[in-house]
């Protein structure tokens, strides 16, 4: 379902869309951040995906159409590679507070924040490897 409005706010972070149906659903940016259609969030298969953390004050910079089936966001953390298509817009907007469970029981799990970390330090995920055989 194709949204007939998408409102960003700003100062708040919300992505709005409106559809035909009388749903207006707001999206914050952190919830759209964290679970951008990019293959550096999502890897490039099952159990690739990569937590995205430190995203609690991420803002949209700009909204860009992309043809008749889709948006692309720049965030200001500078992502800007996930193309969100109607169809994964409407699931964020149906399915977001279940997903921001799942989300949060993520970073809990991993021990993990929601709070921006400072520029000059960066993050690696170390996966244990699994035993061989040999």
């Amino acid at each position: 379902m194709t949204p007939t409005d998408i409102k960003l706010h700003r100062k708040t972070g919300i992505l709005e869309l409106k559809y035909d149906d009388g749903g207006i659903y707001p999206l914050p940016a952190e919830l759209l951040r964290v679970y951008s259609p990019s293959a550096e969030v999502r890897g490039h298969g099952p159990g690739q995906e990569t937590l995205q953390i430190g995203k609690k004050a991420v803002k949209i910079d700009n909204i860009e159409a992309i043809g008749n089936y889709a948006v692309k966001l720049q965030f200001d953390d500078d992502h800007n590679t996930g193309i969100y298509s109607w169809e994964y817009l409407r699931e964020l907007c149906l399915n977001q507070a279940s997903m921001w469970d799942t989300y949060l029981e993520k970073m809990k799990r991993a021990g993990a924040s929601r709070e921006i970390l400072p520029r000059d330090v960066q993050v690696v995920n170390i996966m244990p490897m699994e035993k061989s055989d040999e």
